[in-house]
C-alpha cells in the first residue's frame, strides 16, 4: 500500500500586496475523503480552494494529487470539478445545457455529451429533468445542478466554496443532509468551505481549522472540541468563555486555579506550572448553585432562553462575564450566585499558558 496521499497541499504560500491571505499551509486527504476548510471571514478559506483549483498561483508550495505535481497545471487540466458559492447558472440555458456547458469547454465528444449530463443529473437526484429552466428550480435543486456539473467531466477532487449560503435557514438544514448523503454515495475526494460549524460537523470527515492564512488544527469534530490546540480553537468550535486564572498547584494532570474569590480543581492541559494563565470555561461544563464560603462567586448579569434550558450571564467577582446554561429556575436577574465545575465536564474546561496564541 503507498505511503502518498492521495491529495497534498505542501506548504502553500500566497500573498495579496502586505496580506499573508494563505501562510504555510499544509494538508494531506486520504482517496475519498470529506475535508471542511473552516473559519472566520478573513482566514483563507476561499484562497486554499482557488489554490487547489488553479484559479491561484501560490508564491510558495505546491499542489500534489497521488504524487504529482499539479501546480503548473491549468484549472481545465487538473480535473478538479467546483461549485462556487453563487452556483454560476446560466438562467437562460436549461438544465441539460447547463450540465454540459463544462462538457462543452472541456471538447468531450458532441456524442457523449448526452449520456454524461444524464448521467451527472442522475447522480443527484435529478434525473429527466434536462429540459427544465434552471430559475423553476428551487435553490436546493439550482445547487444540485451546479453539482451535477462539476461532476459530468468526471473529476478526481470535488471542491465546493460556501455551498449552502445562498439558502434559508430551513432549507438550509435539509440540503446540507441531501448534500452529504450524496457526496458520500459518490465517494469523490472532496474539500468545502463553510464559516458555519453545524455545516462541517455534518459534512466532514474532518476538519481543517483557518485564522489569519494559518492553519490551527485538524482533526474530527469531537477531536477539536475536546482537545483544542489553542484558546482560539476551544472559542471557535462550540462556544466558551476566555477566564484569566491563577494556577495555585498542579497534581496528577489537575490544577487548582483562583477565579471569583473561590478556586476550582480543572484538567491542567498543557500548563506545567504555577502563576497566571487562561482557562476556556463551555456554559455546559458549569452550574449554578447557591453561594458557600470558598466558591468561584458572581452575579447574575441577564438570562436567555436557549430551548430546553437557560443561558445565564455572570459576572465574576474580580472577573469577565461567564455564560452558564441551567434550568430556568436557577438563579434570578441581579442575585448573587456560586458557579461550580459539573463531576462530567470532557471537552468543557481547557487550561492554556497566559501567553497561548
Amino acid at each position: 500500500m503507498s505511503d502518498i496521499p492521495y491529495l497534498h497541499l505542501e506548504a502553500l504560500s500566497r500573498r495579496f500586496g502586505d496580506v499573508r491571505a494563505v501562510d504555510d499551509v499544509s494538508l494531506s486527504l486520504g482517496q475519498g475523503e470529506v475535508l471542511a476548510l473552516l473559519g472566520p471571514s478573513g482566514s483563507g478559506k476561499t484562497t486554499v480552494l482557488r489554490l487547489l483549483a488553479g484559479f491561484e498561483q501560490p508564491d510558495t508550495g505546491r499542489v500534489l494529487l497521488e504524487g504529482r505535481d499539479l501546480t503548473p497545471l491549468s484549472p481545465a487540466a487538473r480535473r478538479i470539478g467546483m461549485v462556487f458559492q453563487h452556483y454560476a447558472l446560466f438562467p437562460h440555458l436549461d438544465v441539460g445545457q447547463n450540465v454540459a456547458f463544462g462538457l462543452e469547454s472541456q471538447k468531450v465528444a458532441a456524442a457523449e455529451i448526452p449520456r454524461r449530463v444524464a448521467d451527472a443529473l442522475a447522480l443527484v437526484d435529478l434525473a429527466g429533468t434536462e429540459r427544465r429552466k434552471v430559475t423553476q428550480l428551487s435553490g436546493g435543486q439550482q445547487q444540485r445542478v451546479a453539482l451535477a456539473r462539476a461532476l459530468a467531466p468526471e473529476p478526481r477532487i470535488l471542491l465546493l466554496d460556501e455551498p449552502l449560503s445562498n439558502l434559508d435557514p430551513a432549507l438550509r438544514v435539509r440540503t446540507r443532509r441531501e448534500l452529504a448523503e450524496l457526496i458520500r454515495r459518490i465517494g469523490i475526494t472532496t474539500v468545502f468551505v463553510t464559516h458555519e460549524q453545524d455545516e462541517a460537523y455534518d459534512l466532514g470527515d474532518r476538519i481543517a481549522l483557518l485564522r489569519n492564512g494559518r492553519l490551527q488544527q485538524v482533526g474530527a469534530a469531537e477531536e477539536l472540541y475536546r482537545a483544542p490546540a489553542s484558546p482560539f480553537v476551544a472559542q471557535f468550535i462550540g462556544q466558551s468563555t476566555a477566564v484569566p486564572v491563577e494556577v495555585r498547584s498542579i497534581d496528577a494532570g489537575v490544577a487548582e486555579v483562583g477565579i471569583g474569590g473561590g478556586s476550582w480543581q480543572v484538567p491542567a492541559g498543557s500548563v506545567i506550572g504555577r502563576g497566571r494563565a487562561v482557562l476556556q470555561v463551555r456554559p455546559d461544563a458549569v452550574y449554578l448553585a447557591p453561594l458557600e464560603a470558598g466558591d468561584v462567586s458572581g452575579t447574575v448579569a441577564d438570562r436567555r432562553f436557549a430551548g430546553q434550558n437557560w443561558v445565564y450571564t455572570v459576572m465574576l467577582d474580580g472577573g469577565p462575564p461567564l455564560e452558564v446554561r441551567g434550568p430556568m429556575d436557577a438563579a434570578a436577574d441581579g442575585a448573587r450566585t456560586a458557579v461550580r465545575v459539573t463531576r462530567r465536564n470532557e471537552g468543557g474546561l481547557h487550561l492554556f499558558p497566559a501567553d497561548a496564541e
